[in-house]
């Protein structure tokens, strides 16, 4: 009985093993899934897994970084593995994983496509960051309705490619990084609409646009979006910050957001603000400075304008007080007079274009558009041409002293408000081509009403008060017209009507003249203007030989003209390519004549384009002659040559060096200048020593700075065309006795492209100029607009301060180069005192005029185009250094017996009165020819008082 139940005991044993090794047998042998098995050796042989990862098991839910459920992969974590899987690419397989909840690939380099994974609902989180994948596919985001977390950082190598719709099937996302990802486009609206959505991150892309409207009210924490690096950057207003109410984290910076920074008080959890580095305007809020959790603010390199702001002792702070146009350095109140101005600006968003020169706490030094009285009182406000949109203030009523207020030609709706009426010496309001509407208020009869141009409302006809389509009141200055007596005022036409008429007159005779000295002088210019012509010039009676006068515009003696005269044989006339530019031919022999057959001896100096000769004519008029070496001569030399000519021909100013002449003979390209005796200011900035010169004093230094800011502030805006020089640096600035500057070398200029809405546009071209002086813009791509001379001319201050080159070879690396090296030392107030040049007699005065040079030169040279100022603000900086100008109090109103502000026909019917009651003030014939100038030595517009 015992041996059977030991045997019945030992049988079950048996029979219990046999069924746990037959469930052991089958776990052992139980597969993946046989879709997601072969999705898994897809990916394994695409990266050569065999021997990259060891992945050599039968059964893939086994492999390292792999994680199955019910033979199910829900997990992918292969990460940090760019040691063996760079270049590596992902199949197509890889959308067949269904079941897929993680995929983590980051910092791999994996290269190639990303292949779609449209339709993984499953999975949560992404993670692809640190790869080099070229491309994303359009559904790559299609039904991931349960993803939550995506991370596509620094994968440098994408197409550019925008953030697709798909994304916003994600309704359960709370993460999307794409930094540095070459993401382009707009930010998409639907973004903010995602309710889980808690960080944005889009730093380092090529996005443009504004901040979507929709992120008002979203529940973004993190926001970033700064740096952009494309041509357009984010812009716009920062509007919609003041809604973000979950912010925390928001770094805008390094963008061109512009307008005034909104009410920030709603942000109470915001720890973290970054918005250096944009085209910010306005007033910092106070309720900025009263979060109560900010921890951290950057406002550094934008317009900011007011008091400095203040913050709590706990806040870390830039240094924002240097690099925007704060009233005064430290907080303090401003001045009054800026306050009002400030909050005239307010409803017109803060223009850039105004808080650009805006800077300081006196509105009476260089302020764009304001004039001042010898007493300080603001007397003209003019904002004419702006593009302004918004109201016109109310608070102009806060300046008393105001005369004049000019705001033609903008955008301005609204209607005209009712406080002005109260201006008490007003004589002027100019409302002209806006949009404005409502009715008048009821003006003092002195004031010269200009509203002609506005809708007012649906009227047909300006409403009371608005002066007739001639421009200005009626005679009696009553904007409503002449209300007196009926033959008085016919008379007053009558009279007009005569004085008009006489005036027009005038101009038909004159034009008339002019039209005939036109005619006679083309008839006696006897030049064929084709390729290889023959230059006919008159003979001389009585001889066989061609007697050539050669005339050089512009010299200081002989009446403004010198001449020279040669005899040559008929035989010797020269075949010339003639360039268009009026009478300003010059023989090659009178050329070699009076530089010695271009003597070593009269070499002033060489360059790119070819040696620099010193003449001198008969009558002691020294010429210099720019002669293109024979190496240089091709269509690219000719085109130079060209460029120079047509430019020089077309801009004359006290501070462009002047051409008087060229010749084209055979291989022969020569340009003639006036003589600048003391050379190239690079002469006396850097090799002062080896030439045995005095060191520049400061003072001389910023005269010189001062002179060429205005040539070239001319050849931006003020020529009837601008024009890019495109190689501004210290050896193209001469220099005459008096030390005064003249900007040279004209043979790279192009033409400014016109701007339009403000923003002012490029033009490309081939890479010209000289290293150490491009802009990073111009030598990165190729197009250039005005602030590329902005640049350079930053560059050339900074070697006026320092006395070093802009690129200095035997230096070591971090040195090497001016901008960079001078940006560092800027940020340190001792360090800056050892960059001045040790030549330089530093005073207390001199120290404050150089720091305030050496800010400008940093916005000259700021990295984005958009930061730096126009050549208008330069020299209004410069000027205020070398000089203060102030005018004499006028007597009176009536200047030499002639009111400035009456309309034309009254002042001409004044002036008939007191010429003794002569009608008859037309000049005759004699003295109107008398009275047409020869050609200056230098011709300015109106706008060229500079």
């Amino acid at each position: 009985m015992l041996r059977m139940r030991k045997e019945s005991f030992f049988t079950g044993v048996f029979w219990f093993g046999l069924v746990l090794l037959s469930s052991c047998i089958s776990v052992a042998v139980s597969q993946t899934d046989p879709g997601d098995a072969a999705a898994l050796r897809a990916l394994a042989k695409s990266l050569d897994a065999a021997t990259t990862l060891k992945w050599t098991q039968a059964d893939p839910c086994t492999w390292s970084g792999l994680k199955c459920s019910g033979g199910r992969v829900t997990k992918i974590q292969v990460k940090d593995r760019s040691d063996v899987l760079q270049g590596k690419e992902l199949p197509p397989e890889m959308a067949k994983l269904d079941n897929l909840e993680t995929l983590e690939l980051m910092n791999n380099f994996l290269s190639g496509p990303l292949p779609s994974l449209k339709g993984m609902k499953n999975l949560q989180e992404l993670l692809l960051h640190d790869n080099n994948f070229t491309s994303i596919p359009d559904d790559f985001f299609s039904g991931m309705t349960g993803l939550t977390v995506v991370v596509l950082d620094h994968n440098a190598q994408l197409q550019n490619w925008t953030i697709p719709k798909s994304l916003g099937d994600c309704a359960l996302l709370q993460n999307f990084s794409a930094n540095s990802a070459q993401v382009v486009g707009t930010i998409p609206d639907f973004l903010g609409r995602m309710n889980s959505l808690q960080h944005l991150a889009l730093a380092n892309n090529k996005l443009e646009g504004g901040l979507p409207e929709s992120f008002a009210g979203s529940g973004i924490n993190t926001l970033w979006v700064n740096n952009q690096d494309g041509s357009a950057k984010l812009s716009g207003p920062l509007s919609v910050l003041e809604n973000m109410t979950s912010l925390v984290q928001a770094w805008l910076h390094v963008n061109s957001f512009q307008g005034p920074l909104p009410d920030l008080s709603q942000l109470t959890s915001l720890r973290e603000l970054d918005i250096s580095t944009n085209r910010l305007t306005g007033l910092v809020p106070l309720s900025l400075t009263k979060l109560s959790n900010l921890q951290k603010v950057s406002l550094t390199n934008n317009f900011l304008q007011g008091p400095v702001p203040e913050f709590a002792p706990g806040v870390v702070t830039d240094n924002f007080t240097r690099y925007n146009r704060f009233c005064l350095d430290k907080p303090g109140a401003c001045d009054p007079r800026v306050d009002a101005l400030l909050s005239i600006v307010e409803p017109l968003n803060y223009p850039e274009r105004l808080a650009s020169s805006w800077q300081g706490n006196n509105p009476c030094v260089n302020w764009w558009g304001v004039t001042c009285n010898p007493r300080g009182e603001i007397e003209v406000i003019i904002f004419q041409r702006m593009g302004l949109s918004g109201t016109i203030s109310p608070n102009f009523s806060l300046l008393t002293s105001l005369n004049k207020i000019i705001l033609a030609d903008n955008k301005l709706t609204g209607s005209i408000p009712p406080e002005l009426v109260k201006l008490p010496k007003l004589t002027l309001l100019d409302v002209q081509n806006n949009s404005l509407t409502g009715s008048i208020p009821p003006f003092s009869s002195k004031v010269n009403l200009r509203t002609e141009g506005n809708p007012w409302g649906k009227s047909l006809s300006p409403p009371p008060g608005t002066p007739s389509e001639g421009g200005g009141p009626s005679s009696s200055g009553s904007p409503n017209g002449d209300q007196g007596n009926g033959s008085k005022s016919k008379k007053s036409s009558i009279s007009i009507g005569i004085v008009i008429g006489a005036v027009v007159a005038a101009v038909l005779v004159v034009s008339l003249l002019g039209f005939f000295l036109w005619r006679r002088k083309k008839h006696s210019f006897n030049r064929v203007q084709t390729p290889h012509a023959t230059v006919v010039h008159p003979r001389h009676s009585g001889s066989d030989q061609d007697i050539v006068k050669i005339t050089v515009a512009g010299s200081s003696v002989n009446g403004g003209s010198a001449s020279e005269s040669f005899t040559q044989g008929s035989a010797g006339t020269s075949d010339f390519h003639v360039v268009e530019a009026g009478n300003m031919v010059i023989s090659i022999q009178v050329l070699r004549q009076v530089t010695n057959n271009f003597s070593d001896e009269n070499i002033l100096g060489k360059g790119g384009f070819g040696t620099v000769y010193k003449g001198e004519l008969h009558d002691g008029t020294k010429i210099a002659v720019k002669r293109m070496e024979s190496g240089v001569i091709s269509a690219k030399g000719l085109d130079e040559f060209k460029s120079e000519i047509a430019v020089l021909t077309k801009v004359r100013h006290r501070h462009l060096v002047n051409l008087q002449g060229y010749c084209l003979d055979g291989n022969e390209r020569l340009l003639v200048y006036e003589y600048m005796p003391q050379g190239t200011l690079s002469r006396h900035l850097f090799n002062w020593k080896e030439e045995d010169l005095r060191p520049l004093e400061w003072k001389k230094r910023l005269s010189i700075a001062l002179d060429v800011a205005r040539g070239v502030e001319y050849l931006h805006s003020l020529a009837h065309q601008s024009f890019i020089h495109r190689d501004l640096k210290p050896s193209n600035i001469l220099l005459g006795d008096d030390m005064r500057a003249k900007v040279s070398d004209f043979g790279l200029v192009r033409l400014a492209p016109d701007e339009k809405d403000g923003k002012g546009l490029s033009v490309v071209t081939r890479l010209a100029g000289t290293f150490g002086y491009l802009a990073p813009e111009y030598a990165a791509t190729g197009r250039v607009t005005t602030k590329v001379d902005v640049f350079s001319f930053g560059v050339i201050l900074m070697e006026l301060i320092t006395g070093r080159k802009a690129i200095e070879d035997g230096m070591p690396e971090e040195s090497m180069y001016l901008v960079t090296w001078f940006r560092r030392m800027l940020l340190n107030k001792e360090n800056f005192q050892k960059a001045i040049d040790t030549t330089i007699d530093i005073t207390e005065d001199t120290l404050a005029s150089i720091q305030t040079v050496a800010e400008l030169a940093g916005h000259c040279c700021a990295r984005e185009p958009l930061q730096r100022p126009d050549m208008g603000h330069v020299v209004n900086v410069l000027a205020s250094l070398v000089e203060v100008w102030k005018p004499a109090e006028p007597d009176s109103d009536d200047i030499y017996g002639i009111d400035l502000d009456q309309p034309l026909a009254e002042v001409v019917q004044k002036w008939v009165a007191t010429d003794g009651g002569t009608s008859s003030f037309l000049p005759s014939l004699d003295n109107t020819q008398t009275s047409i100038p020869s050609r200056p030595f230098e011709s300015f517009t109106s706008a060229d008082g500079r």
